[in-house]
């Protein structure tokens, strides 16, 4: 059976960076998923976010998760290859955890609940490609182990806009906070 996190504030009642507890999930942030076409955002403009919250919580000492997607069957070269870097400005550096999954949703089939039970996951901010598939997937299954999630929508794009807006209602009707990188940063500030 799965433990639990405890249950914390309300994600507008905490510091989402320097909280202890929060921790900054990124998912599928490899360049040729970056590089895709994606809306309404960018796979850059996600990238460009998503490194400015990474440095955030780095600054402040916070654990981040990279989550990168590799082929089951080895045809990209493996987790570890050229094909599988993640984006520059987001790539993993030490105190970094990096996660590899073989399917949509970070926690099918990994160590991702794992990591964040020894890392004192309480809450959690998810961000990275694609708002529909592999965020989407991986924010529902946070929730459901009893997380507190805020999604950054100017973190997150989709394969097309229509899909982009579904998933962010999905999201709130999940009770997940939708949220902007601006917002977060802020609320660190203050």
């Amino acid at each position: 059976m799965t433990d639990h996190p405890a249950t914390p504030a309300t994600p507008a009642a905490f510091d989402p960076v320097t909280a202890p507890g929060t921790v900054l999930v990124l998912v599928d942030l490899q360049q040729w998923i970056v590089d895709r076409p994606s809306a309404p955002l960018a796979g850059a403009d996600v990238v460009r976010a998503a490194a400015r919250l990474k440095t955030a919580y780095e600054d402040a000492g916070r654990p981040v998760v990279l989550v990168r997607y590799a082929r089951l069957d080895g045809s990209d070269g493996g987790p570890d290859s050229a094909f599988n870097r993640f984006a520059p400005a987001v790539a993993a550096r030490p105190g970094n955890e990096v996660v590899t999954k073989y399917g949509i949703d970070a926690f099918d089939g990994t160590d991702l609940a794992d990591r964040l039970r020894r890392l004192g996951a309480t809450r959690l901010v998810m961000a990275g490609i694609t708002t529909e598939y592999g965020v989407g997937e991986s924010v529902g299954t946070a929730v459901g182990l009893g997380y507190p999630v805020a999604v950054p929508e100017d973190a997150v794009t989709a394969l097309a806009a229509p899909a982009h807006t579904a998933a962010l209602h999905a999201f709130r009707r999940l009770g997940a906070t939708v949220t902007t990188t601006d917002t977060l940063l802020a609320t660190a500030r203050t």
